[in-house]
C-alpha cells in the first residue's frame, strides 16, 4: 500500500491553517494616560491640552461661546500646550492658576470645563 498523499489543496489548506496569523492582543499605546476636564485637575497636576471646546449651551458670563473659545485659544490655550496646575482659590479652589508653556495664567474653573488635558503619567500616579 502507498502512503498517504494529499493533493495540493489539501496540503495548502493545512499550511494555512498553520500559518494563520496570529493577532496581538490590543494595547492601549498611551495606557497610563487618562483625560480630564482642567476643572477636576488638582494642585500639581500636569499634562498637555487635548481639546478646546466652550460648550453653547452653558452660561458663559455674558461672553458667546465662540468670544470665551477665541480669548482661550489667543491666551495660549492651545491643543498640545504643556499645561501644570500651580495654584487653587482658598474658597471653592477657585480660581486656579496654570502654568501654561512658559506664562502663568489665572481662570475660573468654570472656564476651566471647556479644556481638556491629558495628564502626565508620573503626575496621575502620585
Amino acid at each position: 500500500m502507498a502512503p498517504y498523499a494529499p493533493s495540493f489543496a489539501q496540503a495548502l489548506e493545512l499550511l494555512m491553517d498553520h500559518l494563520a496569523p496570529v493577532t496581538a492582543p490590543a494595547v492601549d499605546p498611551q495606557p497610563d494616560h487618562r483625560e480630564v476636564r482642567l476643572s477636576q485637575a488638582r494642585l500639581g497636576d500636569r499634562g498637555v491640552i487635548s481639546q478646546v471646546h466652550v460648550r453653547p449651551d452653558v452660561d458663559h458670563h455674558g461672553l458667546s461661546a465662540d468670544e470665551l473659545e477665541r480669548r482661550l485659544l489667543e491666551l495660549g490655550f492651545v491643543e498640545g500646550a504643556a499645561i501644570e496646575v500651580i495654584h487653587e482659590g482658598a474658597i471653592g479652589r477657585d480660581p486656579i492658576a496654570v502654568r501654561l508653556d512658559d506664562m502663568r495664567v489665572a481662570l475660573r474653573r468654570h472656564d476651566a470645563a471647556d479644556i481638556v488635558i491629558r495628564l502626565d503619567a508620573r503626575a496621575a500616579a502620585q
